[in-house]
């Protein structure tokens, strides 16, 4: 049980990060700010640095991790495209729409915390510091609202 929950866990964090990184590369080119730019290219840096230490992990368990759910990845775009459109390609749009993302990522991320309470500390901890660097960017997007 263990096992299966710690692989499951990784996966999620591991479609969770890609949906994240993805997200980001959507928006930071559209950013005038140059602080806003910083911030969104330390995040991204911050989820390639996890992503690494993701796949490593899964690996050891004969993992090739989780894409995110094609459906979710279409809305999300259809949204960003929508919003911008809609609103010009502001700073506070870029803001509005990574901060909704970065709060969908916490609580799914938390969700399934608590749904594979078997896994081992060490992918606990990771999702963890996932759900740590969306709470930051989130943060960091505030200024910008």
């Amino acid at each position: 049980m263990i096992e299966q929950d710690t692989v499951r866990l990784l996966r999620e964090c591991d479609a969770g990060i890609k949906m994240g990184v993805d997200s980001i590369e959507e928006v930071i080119n559209r950013a005038s700010s140059k602080n806003m730019r910083s911030k969104l290219s330390y995040a991204r840096s911050e989820h390639d640095k996890l992503a690494s230490e993701i796949e490593n992990a899964l690996n050891r368990f004969g993992d090739d991790g989780k894409r995110p759910n094609p459906i979710v990845k279409g809305m999300s775009h259809l949204k960003t495209g929508m919003k911008m459109f809609a609103n010009g390609n502001s700073d506070r749009t870029i803001a509005d729409l990574m901060t909704d993302g970065c709060n969908m990522g916490t609580k799914s991320l938390s969700r399934y915390l608590n749904k594979y309470k078997a896994a081992d500390e060490s992918s606990k901890d990771i999702a963890k510091r996932l759900i740590s660097i969306e709470d930051k960017l989130r943060d960091d997007m505030r200024e910008f609202l």
